[in-house]
C-alpha cells in the first residue's frame, strides 16, 4: 500500500483531516462553524468542506479556548470579538504569547500581568494541566471508576 504524501502547509484540508488533526469529531467542526463566523470553509459540490490554513489556525485556537482553557462558547465568542481573531490565533497557535515573550525578556515585569496580557507561562500551563488530570482522577475515584 502506498503511503500518503504529506500535504503542503498551504494546502486546503478536508473536514476529516482537520477533525483528526484537532482530535475532535467532524460534527463538532460543523457545530463550531455555526457558532463562530470566523470559520469559513470553502464548500464544493455536494457540500464538501475544505478548510484553508487560516481556518485551521482559527479552529485550533477555538479548540484550545474551549477544551484546554475552559472557555464557554459565549466566552470564546466574546474573546474573539473583543481581541480579534489575529491576536487570538497569534497567542494560541503561532507560538509564544505576548505575556510569555515579556516574561522571557523581563522576568520581573512578568510578575505584573495585565488584563490585555494575562500571565500564563508555559510552566504554569503545564502545572495547571497536571492539576486538571489529578482532579479528573479524583473525580473518577469518587465515581468508583478507579481503584482506590
Amino acid at each position: 500500500m502506498a503511503s500518503r504524501q504529506e500535504k503542503s502547509p498551504n494546502a486546503y484540508r478536508t473536514i476529516s483531516e482537520v477533525a483528526e488533526a484537532m482530535d475532535v469529531p467532524q460534527h463538532v467542526l460543523r457545530f463550531w462553524e455555526s457558532k463562530f463566523s470566523q470559520i469559513k470553509p470553502m464548500k464544493r459540490g455536494g457540500g464538501r468542506r475544505y478548510y484553508s490554513p487560516e481556518d485551521v489556525e482559527v479552529i485550533q485556537a477555538i479548540r484550545t479556548l474551549l477544551h484546554e482553557d475552559g472557555y464557554t462558547i459565549k466566552g470564546a465568542q466574546k474573546l474573539l470579538r473583543e481581541q480579534g481573531v489575529k491576536n487570538i490565533v497569534q497567542h494560541y497557535v503561532q507560538g509564544v504569547g505576548r505575556a510569555e515573550k515579556k516574561a522571557a525578556e523581563q522576568p520581573e515585569a512578568a510578575l505584573s500581568g495585565t488584563a490585555e496580557e494575562p500571565l500564563i507561562t508555559v510552566s504554569l500551563k503545564e502545572e495547571l494541566g497536571q492539576l486538571r488530570e489529578d482532579l479528573k482522577n479524583i473525580q473518577k475515584k469518587l465515581k468508583g471508576e478507579l481503584p482506590k
